[in-house]
């Protein structure tokens, strides 16, 4: 039997392929400190699970396909304070960001088309565009530059008659880059020069440090009709586990033609978009404290990372995540090794190989992206752990 070119040709998650190896380490009865995975370990707020107890209906229905309106009049409330105006029929809630990637692209894009993104880059975006018949162009940015934007020219001339939208993570998945209000006004000129969307995925704005300002591509009046929101509340609120994310723009037909995509899916889960629309109930200061204590690990492992000897990174800026360059060749066998032959006081690190963020096979090859939602006391032991296993691994091969 044949399985489809499609599926052949996606990749599997790096952030999840060396998950069996994990596994049989802690058969093994060793400690996993996770490194691999955005996955935050901050309490999710009491208000989404308020929702939930208060939910008391006899029949569990379908819900309308766009969402249910106190949820979108939620996340209308939530946006006014970042000074973004949406109205109800500019917005689609769909199961996670993730979705809602997926079907702004097949809203815009037909098979063969181009999407142009800055690598390395969060890995489902390859694998939602295979999944469309989409072919990803990427331009390189560059752990020494902070993983900033090139020059206009180096974006443009990956442009073709097939290109038909760029798309960006601000701030970064994986590099934790916050482009600045000029890199984001660049976007929006060669979007209105080469006629393009910017499909623009800002999942993680309230994680920007240093006292740097977030720049969201909807503060580009003149390119509103050509910007694409993915959103969802899986980062900022704690809450990756409830699936609820939307896919917005002022581009109001857009809109629309993607409410095909949200019916053909039938719905989101009722309970959960009930849950998640009294989230804007969530008092200001679970963000003040959410945001101070990501930025003290970003210091934390900062820190230790630049005094291992050999390494190259530079301090991210937004989300939760760093690109590091090793001193090695295999950043991929490392990884393994990391959980099949080597542990420190019976623990050891999982990590992503930067390798599968990139559409280049030959980028990314000595390179791992950690994530640091690790408590403060654990990163710093993942971070000896890392730091002893580089150097044995370095001795060895």
């Amino acid at each position: 039997m044949q399985f489809s070119k499609r599926i052949q040709s996606m990749q599997f998650s790096p952030i999840r392929k060396l998950t069996p190896f994990a596994d049989e380490a802690k058969k093994q009865g060793k400690k996993v400190f996770h490194l691999n995975i955005g996955q935050p370990d901050i309490e999710t707020p009491e208000t989404f699970f308020e929702a939930i107890n208060n939910f008391k209906e006899n029949v569990l229905k379908y819900t309308n396909s766009q969402g249910i309106d106190p949820l979108i009049d939620s996340f209308i409330e939530y946006y006014k304070q970042w000074d973004i105006d949406f109205e109800r029929n500019e917005i689609m809630i769909t199961n996670g960001g993730s979705e809602a990637i997926l079907f702004a692209i097949m809203a815009i894009c037909d098979f063969g088309d181009e999407i142009i993104i800055p690598e390395p880059f969060y890995t489902n975006y390859n694998g939602f565009s295979e999944a469309a018949g989409v072919n990803v162009v990427s331009f390189i940015t560059k752990a020494e530059n902070g993983f900033h934007l090139p020059c206009k020219e180096e974006i443009t001339s990956k442009i073709t008659d097939k290109t038909k939208a760029i798309l960006i993570s601000n701030p970064g998945n994986p590099t934790g880059v916050v482009y600045t209000y000029e890199e984001v006004r660049m976007l929006a000129d060669i979007a209105k020069e080469y006629n393009l969307y910017i499909i623009a995925d800002e999942v993680y704005r309230e994680f920007v440090y240093d006292n740097l300002k977030y720049t969201s591509a909807l503060y580009m009046t003149d390119i509103l009709d050509r910007v694409i929101l993915i959103d969802s509340i899986s980062k900022r609120y704690s809450a990756c586990g409830a699936r609820i994310g939307l896919v917005a723009s002022k581009n109001k037909e857009l809109i629309k033609q993607i409410l095909k995509l949200c019916q053909s899916r039938l719905c989101v889960p009722t309970i959960e978009q009930v849950a998640a629309a009294n989230l804007i109930n969530t008092p200001k200061e679970y963000f003040t404290k959410v945001k101070a204590e990501y930025e003290n690990r970003r210091n934390i492992l900062y820190s230790s990372l630049v005094n291992i000897p050999g390494i190259v990174c530079e301090k991210p800026t937004g989300a939760f995540y760093i690109v590091v360059k090793l001193p090695i060749n295999d950043a991929e066998h490392f990884s393994q090794w990391l959980l099949t032959d080597f542990h420190y006081n019976n623990a050891t690190v999982m990590v992503a190989p930067a390798g599968g963020f990139y559409s280049n096979p030959e980028l990314g090859k000595n390179e791992i992206r950690i994530s640091y939602c690790l408590n403060s006391k654990d990163l710093e032991e993942a971070m000896d752990i890392l730091s002893k296993g580089l150097e044995k691994y370095k001795e060895l091969f």
